[in-house]
C-alpha cells in the first residue's frame, strides 16, 4: 500500500542530556516510516531557540529534513538576530519554517512584545523570498485569545496574504470543527492545505491540562472514558490509540492532504496508530 497523504512528525527540544538521547532514539525510529519532515518547537518567546535550532541542526546531519518553528518579538530579539537565525538555517538545508506568534513569556515584567504570525511571515518573504516553504499554525476550534470565530479565519486569511504556503492545525478530537473549519476557511477565500494535526492520547491529565490551555475539547464522552480507567495506563493508552486511529481514517477518508503527529517526543504512540492505518516502515 504506498499512501498518498504527508506524514509528519514534531518534538520538542529537550532540556538534559537523557531527554536528548532519548529524542535521538525517538527520531531514528520515526524516521523508518519515511516522514516528510520533523518539526521542532520553539519556546514562549523565544525560550528554547538555541536547542530548537541545534536539534534542527542534528536532524539535517542525520539526513533527514527538519521544519523549525519560529517566532519573533521586539525586544531581547531583533530583525538581524532572527536574520542570523534564518541564514543558518538556510546554509543547512532547511527548506521549511513553522511560523508562529508564539506564547508570551511567563514573566509579566518582560517587555517583549510578539508580532503577529502575518508579520512574520511578510518579514521572511522580505528577505528571503521564496527560499523557504512557510508554514502557519491554524485553530479548528478557534485560538483563545480571538475575538471571535471569523475573526480567527480572517487573520488566518492574511497569514496565506503574507505569502504562507499552508497550515497545520492545532490538535482536536471533534472531526466536525475541522470540517467546518475547512468550509468557513474556503468561503473566506483561503484555498492553501490545512493538515490536521494529532495528538495520540497517552496520559488523561496532562491531555486535559495542555488542552484547557490550547483550547482543544475533549468531547465529554471521551473525558469520561478516560476518567474511570484512573490510574490503569495500559487501558488510557488502549482506548485512546482506538480513538485516534478512528479519527485518523475518517480525516484520510475525507481527503486530508497529510497527518501531523505531536509525538511528544515518543514514538510508539503514533507508530501503533499509523501500523493501524496500513504505514510500516520502508513504506513511501
Amino acid at each position: 500500500m504506498t499512501k498518498d497523504w504527508l506524514l509528519s512528525f514534531e518534538f520538542f527540544p529537550p532540556k538534559t542530556q537523557p531527554g536528548a538521547e532519548k529524542l535521538a532514539r525517538t527520531r531514528e525510529t520515526l524516521a523508518r516510516l519515511a516522514p516528510e519532515y520533523f518539526s521542532v518547537t520553539y519556546g514562549a518567546g523565544g525560550s528554547t531557540r538555541d536547542n530548537t535550532r541545534d536539534v534542527v541542526l542534528e536532524t539535517r546531519a542525520a539526513g533527514l529534513d527538519a521544519m523549525p518553528h519560529l517566532s519573533f518579538a521586539f525586544g531581547d530579539d531583533d530583525a538581524n538576530a532572527i536574520k542570523t537565525l534564518l541564514e543558518t538555517y538556510r546554509q543547512a538545508g532547511v527548506s521549511r519554517l513553522l511560523a508562529l506568534r508564539g506564547d508570551l513569556p511567563s514573566d509579566p515584567e518582560s517587555t517583549r512584545k510578539p508580532i503577529h504570525a502575518n508579520e512574520l511571515v511578510a518579514f521572511i518573504r522580505e528577505h528571503f523570498g521564496e527560499q523557504f516553504n512557510l508554514q502557519v499554525a491554524a485553530y479548528p476550534e478557534i485560538h483563545p485569545d480571538a475575538k471571535s470565530y471569523q475573526d480567527d479565519i480572517h487573520w488566518l486569511g492574511e497569514k496565506f496574504k503574507a505569502g504562507a504556503d499552508g497550515a497545520i492545525t492545532q490538535y482536536f478530537f471533534n472531526i466536525d470543527a475541522y470540517w467546518y473549519f475547512l468550509d468557513q476557511a474556503a468561503k473566506a477565500g483561503i484555498d492553501k492545505p490545512i493538515v490536521p494535526g494529532i495528538m495520540p492520547i497517552t496520559n488523561f491529565t496532562s491531555l486535559a491540562r495542555f488542552s484547557a490551555g490550547c483550547g482543544a475539547e475533549i468531547p465529554r464522552w471521551m473525558a469520561k472514558k478516560l476518567e474511570q480507567y484512573g490510574d490503569d495506563q495500559a487501558s488510557i493508552i488502549a482506548f485512546g490509540t482506538d480513538v485516534i486511529t478512528q479519527l485518523c481514517e475518517r480525516l484520510l477518508e475525507g481527503g486530508v492532504p497529510g497527518l501531523h503527529f505531536y509525538t511528544m517526543n515518543q514514538a510508539q504512540p503514533s507508530i501503533d496508530i499509523l501500523s493501524r492505518l496500513g504505514v510500516s516502515a520502508g513504506q513511501s
